[in-house]
Formats: C-alpha cells, structure tokens, sequence
C-alpha cells in the first residue's frame, strides 16, 4: 500500500533504477488521503500525480477520497488474517487488528517491493499483552492502548510484536480492536497482533470477502519477551499529554485543563462505534463556546453509515463541524490546523510539537467519549460522568 504522501511521486528515481518494473500489480493499493481533499496547489499537484500513476502503471486498487488508508484497507478487505501487508505509512500496523501482519517501510524500500514482489523482515520477538474483565462505563479500546504504551513507554517495543490477548480483547469490536493495533507503533513495535475470531470473520463477510479465512494463532508454547498482565475494571479513562504519546496520565490527574478544539476521527478514533460513543454523550447538549468540535468520519461508508443513522445530525445539532474522511488535520495539513498556543484534545494517534499546527499548540490524546466530554466542558473532561 502506498499513500499520497509518501508514495509514487516520492519512488520516481528509484523506480527509474528498477525500470519502473511493478512485479505485482493486482497485489498494489494505492490511497490518496493525507492531502485529499488538497489545501494548496502543491498538495493539488501530489494527488494529480499519483492519480495519473496508478492509471499508468494499471494499478486498479486506487482510492481517492474515501478516507484515511488503515480504514480503506480494512473496508475493502485487503487486511486479511495470516497475510503480510507493507505501506508507506507508519499506522500500517492497524492491520494486526485482523491477525494480519501489517507494518510500515519506507519509500525506498517500497521501490524494491513493487519490482520484485519481495521484502527482507527479521522475525520480531514477542510482547504479549493479556486483559482480562470487563471494561467500566466510559472507558473504551483508545484507554487500553494508552496505559499500555504509558507502560512500555515510546521505545519499549521497538521492532517487536505487541500481542494482544485475554477476554476484554475478545469482547471488543473491529473497530475497537482497530484502535489498538494502530497505535502500537507508538510504542516502536513492528505489529500489533490479535488473533482472528468469530468477529473478524463477520466483519469480512460484510464487506464482501468470500474466500478462506486463516485463523493463525500463537503455539501454546509460544515465547515471549515479557508479558502484561492487566485487569479491565481497574482502567480509568487515560490521557496523552504534550508532547509525547507515552506521556500518559488518568484523565483525573488533568481533568478541567483548557481546551480550544476537540477532534474526532483519522485512521485511529473516527470509525463508527467512535461517532456513536461521542454522540450519545453530545445528545441534546451543546458544545462550549470557547471549544471547537471538529469530526472526519474515518471513510466514506462510515460517514453515510453515521448518517443515516442520525448521528452526524446529533453532533452538528451539538455544535460540531462535519469534515470530509481524510487525514488532514491529524496531521496538521489542513482542515483544522492549531493556532499558536491552542490546546486540542483529540482521538488521533500523536501528539508530538508541531503534530496538529503550530509548534506552540498542544495535543491531549484521549478516547472519543472523553473528546466529547470534554468538547461540552471546554476543557478536559471525564467522560464517566457522562
């Protein structure tokens, strides 16, 4: 998979050194989000030329528009379990959601994949992570892989298999379960594992996806660095706070700290269950005056999906404004970039200085229900109130 960003427009010389061989094209995705729908004539130009790319080179998996690449993947069943999936974006790992080994490269290194159809990967060693219980009111997948990274720490899975086990884990929905692998990059690891079930078979068929299902699961025997243990009913909603991911503190701990903007959506707190979550607790109620409520459903189909289900409606009646499904202001591109010295609590995946807007802003990471709690306060919020 390669997006707008980091993909064609970036391989044009080291294609030219291959000569511009695709080994595989049937076996190419190419998503144009980060920059779709474009601010500037420069991003314009990008989504032009990998637009004409793919129709020259015959690649007929491109998507434009339809929202940020995991969630497009996932949609048009290209994360598959027992498969191994490459892209040029880093959130490539919300693969693992669907027991598929999704991982991120670089552009280079893409270069080599389309010619040959093949990549060098060391075998990573294993974290296994084991919840167990069920998960409070108010608190959702977006907490669990945020203690968990506040555990590990940034760097405390680097190049290694965060595995995800236990009942909680099993209870949790394709969406949720999406939200975890995606962000376990965050904390340096090559994937983000949880082995396929029932769920995830269901959510294929959905989607359209009629072949074999390979159910691939860990030995009994099986090897691990270190294993996790935790309780599900001993989590509180988490917090990121500026202006690293593993940052993490109770939302008790930063609870009524001032908030400018409040964003839901991207690849890691847009999808369905996510807008639902928000929406119940925005249900006749307004934001704060001195908040912005900005909300790009993760796709295209998860827009309509919300649509018609009245939630798009609650959440514009509450104050907030409807974006188009795209990556732009997760990563601070356009469509709600920060003004110098604002505070944003958002559902994305980082919060590094500069990641949003300007360099003088700052980001809380938190789960969709504590944006929407905190988007009716003003200021951070716990959702459990709610």
């Amino acid at each position: 998979m390669m997006d707008d960003i980091l993909g064609p427009w970036i391989l044009d010389e080291p294609l030219r050194i291959t000569g511009n061989r695709i080994a595989h094209p049937d076996k190419v995705v190419v998503i144009c989000d980060h920059y779709v729908p474009p601010a500037n004539v420069n991003q314009a130009n990008i989504v032009a030329y990998t637009r004409k790319w793919a129709e020259k080179h015959h690649i007929t998996n491109y998507f434009e528009g339809q929202g940020p690449c995991h969630q497009v993947l996932a949609e048009n069943c290209f994360s598959l379990p027992g498969t191994l999936q490459v892209g040029t974006d880093s959130h490539t790992c919300t693969g693992g959601a669907f027991g598929c080994f999704g991982t991120g490269i670089g552009s280079t290194e893409m270069a080599g994949v389309l010619a040959e159809g093949k990549i060098w990967l060391k075998v990573p060693e294993s974290i296994r992570i084991n919840w167990e219980g069920v998960l409070p009111r108010g608190v959702m997948a977006k907490d669990i892989i945020l203690k968990t990274i506040g555990d590990i720490g940034h760097a405390g899975a680097t190049y290694m298999s965060m595995e995800f086990t236990g009942g909680t884990i099993r209870a949790l929905s394709m969406d949720e379960r999406m939200c975890i692998s995606n962000m376990t990059i965050e904390a340096g690891a090559k994937c983000g594992l949880i082995a396929a079930d029932d769920k995830t078979e269901e959510y294929l068929r959905k989607h359209g996806y009629s072949g074999d299902i390979n159910f691939i699961d860990s030995d009994p025997d099986a090897t691990y660095v270190k294993i996790l243990e935790y309780k599900a009913e001993n989590l509180v909603p988490q917090v990121a706070c500026p202006h690293n991911v593993d940052n993490v503190k109770p939302v008790t701990e930063v609870k009524g700290v001032r908030m400018d903007v409040a964003y839901l959506g991207s690849c890691t707190g847009g999808r369905l269950n996510d807008l639902k979550v928000a929406s119940s607790i925005l249900k006749n109620k307004k934001t704060a005056k001195s908040c912005r409520l900005l909300v790009s459903p993760a796709s295209w189909k998860v827009w309509l999906e919300a649509d018609e289900q009245g939630i798009l409606a609650c959440l514009v009646e509450a104050g907030a404004t409807i974006l188009a499904p795209t990556c732009g202001a997760c990563l601070g591109v356009h469509s709600g970039v920060l003004a110098a010295g604002e505070n944003c609590v958002s559902a994305t995946n980082r919060n590094f200085k500069g990641r949003m807007g300007s360099c003088d802003a700052s980001v809380y990471l938190a789960s969709p229900a504590t944006v929407a709690a905190s988007a009716v306060e003003g200021r951070i919020a716990d959702p459990r109130e709610y």
